[in-house]
């Protein structure tokens, strides 16, 4: 049972808190806020929409929704749209009836976010979910354990990492994750996260990855982003990933 109540956030959006992982799903001081900063603002999303023919996206927690509609309002302000595919993996999905009461549609400027949020979970069932909602944004929306998904039919370009802290969901912030994304992900993969534990980092370091650091959300000092190209780390500070590699190794990090 994953039970989660609904949570006023300070800039007027909601959150849920988990009572299976003690946490809430955003940061208090701003669901909304952060998901923009974190995913949007910081990545430059705007511009990797505008250039690209199409993008694949993975989200690695689902949630509440929120960072799909954040894509999906994106999308609604450009001209030319790119073809997305949008998956994302969740093993708690909230039901459809607590979805609906979430304020988001008050909040956002789409306006059909409240028909989006019924569509994504009305009838979910464990396994693949798809969803075409737009001609050009196709989710599949995976319901249970990161392990149990099927492979990607291509690479993905962008990966918002967006589960519960390593503090309480320690086994999706470990190298084998992070390799895994690897092996599904384009040569200019970008990684974006709220994460920036020293034990995270070092997990995506040990995997391969090129890890830099960005001022966070709200009151947070920093965030993440990662990349196997260093080019695409460019306007960030690297962490040094050799040593953060070698910390990894010697079980430092339990």
């Amino acid at each position: 049972m994953h039970n989660t109540k609904i949570h006023l956030c300070k800039d007027g959006s909601h959150t849920l808190f988990s009572e299976k992982f003690n946490q809430h799903y955003h940061n208090p001081n701003g669901a909304i806020a952060e998901s923009r900063h974190v995913f949007f603002e910081t990545p430059g999303m705007p511009g990797r929409l505008g250039n690209a023919g199409s993008l694949r996206i993975l989200e690695v927690g689902f949630g509440t929704g929120l960072n799909l509609l954040l894509l999906m309002e994106q999308l609604c302000k450009m001209d030319s749209k790119p073809d997305i595919t949008y998956r994302s993996v969740e093993a708690y999905p909230l039901k459809l009836e607590q979805a609906m009461k979430l304020n988001y549609p008050e909040k956002l400027e789409l306006s059909n976010a409240g028909e989006i949020l019924a569509c994504t979970f009305r009838a979910l069932l464990p396994g693949m979910n798809r969803r075409q909602l737009k001609k050009h944004v196709l989710l599949e929306l995976f319901i249970g354990p990161f392990d149990r998904q099927p492979e990607p039919d291509n690479s993905y370009q962008m990966i918002f990492f967006d589960p519960f802290s390593p503090d309480v969901n320690a086994d999706l912030w470990t190298k084998e994750i992070f390799r895994k994304l690897a092996e599904w992900s384009d040569p200019d993969v970008l990684l974006t996260t709220y994460g920036a534990a020293s034990s995270a980092r070092a997990a995506m370091a040990a995997a391969g990855w090129k890890v830099a650091r960005a001022p966070g959300a709200l009151g947070k000092r920093e965030m993440t982003l990662a990349a196997l190209n260093p080019q695409m780390l460019a306007n960030w500070k690297r962490v040094n990933e050799e040593k953060l590699r070698e910390r990894y190794e010697s079980g430092e990090f339990g």
